[in-house]
């Protein structure tokens, strides 16, 4: 790969192949980063719900194990 730009000026090698790559493969770049930001997002809100849940019910089993105390 290296041959084929030997002969190239700077620029084609940094600016116009990346773009072109871009191009090309811009709708599939943006597919698999947006899957990606939603699956994290997914599991950032499951991880949540999951961690409220898990205080919700120790609050309500410690008070009223300590109700029964009484």
């Amino acid at each position: 790969m290296g041959e084929i730009f030997a002969g190239m000026p700077w620029w084609v090698k940094w600016i116009a192949v990346p773009v072109i790559a871009l191009v090309v493969f811009g709708g599939l770049i943006a597919t698999v980063v947006g899957f990606v930001i939603g699956l994290l997002f997914k599991l950032l809100v499951f991880v949540a719900l999951v961690g409220g849940l898990v205080y919700v019910v120790r609050k309500f089993t410690s008070s009223s194990s300590s109700r029964s105390d009484w």
